[in-house]
């Protein structure tokens, strides 16, 4: 994912004036919010930006990411 840096806010900003990230979401089509320094939240205008657009491996991640949330237990069981 390629982050445009003027698109981006932290979570105390946002916290503290959700309306500026609003309006810079309107301005933008998206905003990337940062907690702890890192990219973790995006604030997407849906009339500018309908789709969200991810590579192949960002898929393969998100899915594989909620795969081993979902069966946690199982994979430390079987990991026994």
């Amino acid at each position: 994912m390629i982050i445009d840096t003027s698109n981006t806010l932290s979570i105390t900003e946002v916290n503290q004036n959700f309306s500026r990230a609003i309006h810079k979401a309107d301005q933008k089509g998206q905003i990337i919010i940062y907690k702890r320094n890192r990219p973790k939240y995006m604030l997407i205008n849906l009339e500018k930006e309908p789709v969200i657009e991810m590579t192949d491996d960002e898929k393969i991640d998100f899915v594989a990411a909620r795969i081993l949330k979902r069966f946690k237990p199982a994979f430390m069981e079987l990991a026994k």
